[in-house]
């Protein structure tokens, strides 16, 4: 869209809000600045916020902003990793008051929530039911659906119950002329959903041949999931396409049985080779954690205990591999063969079993933790999240991750790993110094040598936290030319002024932009 005259703070904009909508309008330097960050690299000061009491706000405000030409975006607790929270717009906030559960039938086991409700909360509200919502993202304690809908988020035990466009069933959205309407598997019969299906059709080939055959593939739009569920195309779209009112979700039974055992390994990459012999297994989640997070787990207080307890010796690496069910015999059996799969691959004795719960609670504590520990690495040097959720076939992982560390090695940088090597995501994290140019530069270097690897595997270059400023750019390269001008005719039907989240998903900046970034050095944008 084109850029209105309205700058970050414009006391006129703010008070027309004021006076136009009953919930809190919020233009002071204290909370744009607070902002203006998420859990990225980047920082851009927003034009301001908007704090919506009921669904009239966010229409009067989307009416508003689009009348005086200014972007608006919506964000949810601001944990994502690729930027995608943060632009020059308005920012409309729903999790302080558009958090409820709209309908909920245990029966048919669904719930229908608004798009501020925290994932940990809407477990509470679910567990006396028997009931729990699967997608368990490491800031459940923060993380919203409605964000968690708009990244396609993935978590732990997605191995077992998919990403967010697998569990969502309908969505209420808000569109850029005001419309409201809701997206489901029943196809409507307007121009809108026309277009989207024609162009589903007529893109069938492309989609078959470019898009990566992983269960974690979040970039772009999902124009493969069209025909079955118009839902699914608003998932992952990153507030580009429409403002999320309701999400109607599919849940699942908690399980009543768990057991864990913790894998030491002599080497990262025998880690990885043994990871698809473990996979065959069947296990819920299968989670990586490697040395370094492990060393900064320790010298943390409130984790000492717990890795100490479930860490013998200084391994090269170490998989968490959890068993899942109703019946405990046979989760329990789960067990006894990762036991067998270890020794038989000559590691007797280097599994650490527990079926005990606070046991099991206290591992996941510190791995749900990896990333604030990794932040806790003094310096200025900082695993930096840029090429941290590619993905590739398990068979693949050994080689993809010896050869990534050999890029790392080219240009003088070390790499953190954690995370879902149960589906080929691992968490990998060069550490650089975001204030040095040079710096800088390796990280646009190591992207663009990571995903051509990336590509040669087959593999996807956003497998869970998504696109937003720093690998949308990468789309015509991973995607291809058709299916990038595809993306953006999905962005141009659903929201022609470009009103939402503009530069997220399609017509993105440059990822090394420097004016975008949060760190001192980089030049603020005029």
């Amino acid at each position: 869209m084109a850029r209105s005259g309205i700058k970050p703070g414009d006391s006129a904009f703010a008070a027309r809000l004021s006076r136009e909508l009953e919930g809190e309008v919020l233009f002071d330097a204290a909370s744009r600045g607070r902002y203006s960050t998420d859990a990225s690299i980047y920082q851009i000061e927003p034009i301001g916020v908007v704090v919506p009491r009921h669904e009239r706000d966010v229409i009067g405000a989307i009416a508003l902003a689009a009348e005086a030409g200014v972007a608006l975006l919506p964000r949810g607790a601001g944990t994502s990793q690729g930027g995608q929270t943060v632009g020059e717009a308005l920012v409309i906030d729903c999790s302080k008051y558009l958090h409820g559960v709209l309908a909920f039938d245990a029966d048919a086991r669904t719930v229908t929530v608004q798009p501020g409700m925290v994932l940990d909360r809407l477990n509470l509200y679910l567990a006396p039911h028997g009931l729990f919502f699967p997608v368990d993202v490491s800031p459940a304690n923060r993380a919203t659906i409605g964000g968690m809908t708009g990244n396609n988020s993935c978590g732990a035990r997605s191995i077992r119950y998919g990403n967010m466009v697998h569990n969502v069933r309908a969505i209420d959205a808000v569109l850029s002329n005001g419309e409201t309407r809701r997206f489901d598997e029943k196809p409507g019969d307007d121009t809108l959903s026309a277009e989207m299906l024609a162009l589903a059709l007529r893109e069938g080939d492309e989609i078959r041949r470019r898009f990566p055959d992983l269960l974690r593939r979040v970039g772009g739009y999902n124009i493969d999931r069209i025909e079955r569920n118009m839902a699914h195309l608003l998932v992952g779209s990153e507030g580009t396409l429409g403002f999320f009112t309701a999400i109607t979700l599919d849940l699942q039974s908690i399980p009543r049985h768990r057991v864990m055992g913790v894998c030491h390994f002599p080497s990262f990459r025998r880690a990885m080779e043994l990871t698809p012999a473990i996979v065959a297994l069947s296990p819920s989640a299968v989670e990586l954690i490697d040395p370094t997070l492990l060393a900064l787990a320790r010298e943390q207080a409130q984790f000492r205990a717990a890795v100490d307890r479930f860490v013998v010796g200084e391994p090269g690496a170490l998989l968490i591999v959890e068993f899942a069910g109703d019946d405990e015999a046979e989760q329990k059996a789960g067990l006894a063969d990762l036991v067998a799969c270890m020794a038989d691959s000559g590691l007797a004795g280097a599994v650490v079993e527990s079926t005990e719960a606070a046991f099991q609670t206290a591992v996941w504590e510190v791995r749900k933790a990896g990333l604030n520990i990794l932040m806790s690495m003094k310096g200025d040097g900082k695993p930096i999240s840029f090429i941290e959720d590619c993905a590739v076939p398990l068979d693949d992982l050994a080689d993809y991750t010896e050869r990534l560390d050999g890029i790392f090695a080219k240009h003088g940088v070390a790499g953190t790993w954690y995370a879902h090597a149960s589906v080929g995501t691992l968490h990998v994290r060069p550490v650089l110094n975001m204030k040095d140019g040079g710096d800088v530069a390796k990280m646009r270097a190591i992207a663009e040598e990571a995903f051509a690897m990336v590509r040669e595997y087959k593999g996807s270059h956003s497998g869970e936290h998504g696109d937003g400023l720093v690998r949308s750019e990468f789309h015509e390269v991973m995607f291809g030319e058709r299916l990038v001008r595809a993306f953006e005719a999905v962005k141009d039907a659903f929201d022609p002024a470009g009103l939402f989240n503009p530069g997220k998903i399609v017509r993105p900046e440059r990822m090394d932009d420097r004016s975008l970034f949060r760190y001192p050095g980089s030049r603020k944008r005029q």
